[in-house]
């Protein structure tokens, strides 16, 4: 906490304090039991966050394997992988089909040796290699 909030604390409890006075004395310890257990939560509650921000501590108590949402992130990350492997191949296969569309259309072939059959055949076999 900063000065302006521990100020503005005592302030609260000051004032808390004024409105007590009118109370009975049973009233008032139950309150001073409530306040006592109130802070000690919140002591409680800092260093469980202290330690959860530090890694120290798991909010479940189990392994890290063991969160559905890790097991998401996961299987998002393989299909991510994938997608981007397959998508990958796709555009290594265009650039092979261009290559050899520019070394057709470069050759000093007649016209008639592309509507070949034969020749079609070969290309294919000659690409699937």
């Amino acid at each position: 906490m900063n000065d302006h909030e521990s100020e503005f604390g005592r302030k609260v409890a000051r004032h808390l304090d004024r409105g007590a006075a009118d109370l009975r004395p049973g009233t008032l310890y139950r309150l001073q039991q409530a306040r006592t257990a109130a802070l000690a939560g919140l002591a409680t509650s800092r260093t469980g966050e202290f330690a959860l921000a530090t890694g120290g501590g798991r909010p479940s108590g189990g392994t890290p394997w063991t969160s559905p949402a890790r097991w998401v992130g996961i299987a998002l990350l393989v299909g991510a992988v994938g997608f981007g492997l397959q998508q990958w191949h796709a555009v290594q296969q265009v650039r092979e089909f261009e290559e050899l569309d520019l070394h057709l259309l470069a050759s000093d072939l007649p016209i008639d040796a592309y509507l070949d059959r034969g020749f079609q055949n070969w290309l294919r076999t000659a690409f699937e290699r």
